[in-house]
C-alpha cells in the first residue's frame, strides 16, 4: 500500500495496540511516513511487521488499562521521541455477549479498554499535543459507532462512547489547536476477530453486505490514519470516517 511517503517528516505519534492487526498496520504506515513512533501493546503481545524488516521505532510493553499507564506511556513518549504529535488510540477488544447474557465483568472490561483507557491516555496526552501547536488525535471506533448488531452489546455501546468522546475531544482542544477524529471501519480481518471469521455464514453476511464485495484488511485502513494525521487533512476535527467498502449504506 501507499504510505504517503513524507506526510508525516518530523511528527513523533504514539500508537496503541500496535503489535498487531489494524495498529500494527498504522504503526508501520506512520514510520513510513515519515514520523517517529512510540508503538504500545501488551506484555504478552509478540511484535512482528508485515513485510519482516525493522522500523526505526520504539515500542513499550505495558496494559493500558493500569492505573500508571497513561503518565507511563506519555513520559516515554516525550523522553524517546522530544514530544507528542499525534496520539491514535487504536487498542480495542470484543467478547460476544447479548443484553441478557452480558455479566458485569465483561461489560466493565470492555469499557476499560475500548472507553477509559482512550480517555485517561488522551488526558496524559494533553500537555505535549497543546506544546505541539499542531496536535492530532485519532481514536478506532468502528461502524458500530452509529449501527448496532446482535450479540456484542458491551462492544457496540464502547464505540459509540468513541464516538461522542471524540466529537467532546475536538469541541474542548480546538482552541489548542488540537484535532481529534475517529475511525470506523467495517469488518476487517485482524487477529481480534480470527475466531469469528471461522463462522462461514458471518463472512458471507459481511461479503454480501459490502457492496465491495469483500471482507476489509488493515492495509486498507491505514492510509485514512496517515490522511487524518497529514497536514493535509489540517481543518477536519470531530469527524468520524467509515472505512467500510459502502456496508454501512447498504441497507
Amino acid at each position: 500500500m501507499s504510505h504517503q511517503n513524507g506526510a508525516l517528516a518530523g511528527k513523533k505519534a504514539i500508537v496503541t495496540g500496535a503489535a498487531s492487526g489494524i495498529g500494527q498496520s498504522i504503526f508501520e504506515a506512520f514510520a513510513a511516513a515519515g514520523a517517529a513512533v512510540l508503538g504500545i501493546d501488551l506484555p504478552s503481545a509478540r511484535w512482528s511487521t508485515s513485510d519482516g524488516t525493522a522500523l526505526p521505532t520504539a515500542r513499550l510493553a505495558i496494559d493500558i488499562t493500569e492505573a500508571g499507564a497513561p503518565v507511563a506511556i506519555a513520559e516515554t513518549a516525550e523522553r524517546l521521541l522530544g514530544g507528542i504529535d499525534i496520539l491514535v488510540n487504536n487498542a480495542g477488544t470484543t467478547i460476544a455477549g447479548d443484553a441478557e447474557s452480558t455479566s458485569d465483568a465483561h461489560w466493565d472490561r470492555i469499557m476499560a479498554i475500548n472507553v477509559n483507557a482512550v480517555f485517561r491516555l488522551t488526558r496524559a496526552a494533553v500537555p505535549a499535543l497543546k506544546k505541539s501547536g499542531n496536535g492530532c488525535i485519532i481514536n478506532t471506533g468502528s461502524i458500530m459507532s452509529e449501527l448496532a448488531g446482535p450479540g456484542v452489546i458491551a462492544y457496540v455501546t464502547s464505540k459509540h462512547a468513541v464516538a461522542g468522546m471524540t466529537k467532546a475531544m475536538a469541541v474542548d482542544l480546538g482552541r489548542y489547536g488540537i484535532r481529534a477524529n475517529f475511525l470506523q471501519p467495517g469488518s476487517v480481518v485482524t487477529p481480534l476477530v480470527a475466531p469469528i471469521m471461522e463462522d462461514r455464514d458471518f463472512v458471507s453476511y459481511w461479503e454480501r453486505k459490502t457492496p465491495l464485495g469483500r471482507l476489509g484488511v488493515p492495509a486498507d485502513i491505514a492510509p485514512v490514519a496517515v490522511f487524518l494525521a497529514s497536514d493535509a487533512a489540517r481543518y477536519v476535527s470531530g469527524e468520524g470516517l467509515r472505512i467500510d467498502g459502502g456496508a454501512a449504506v447498504n441497507i
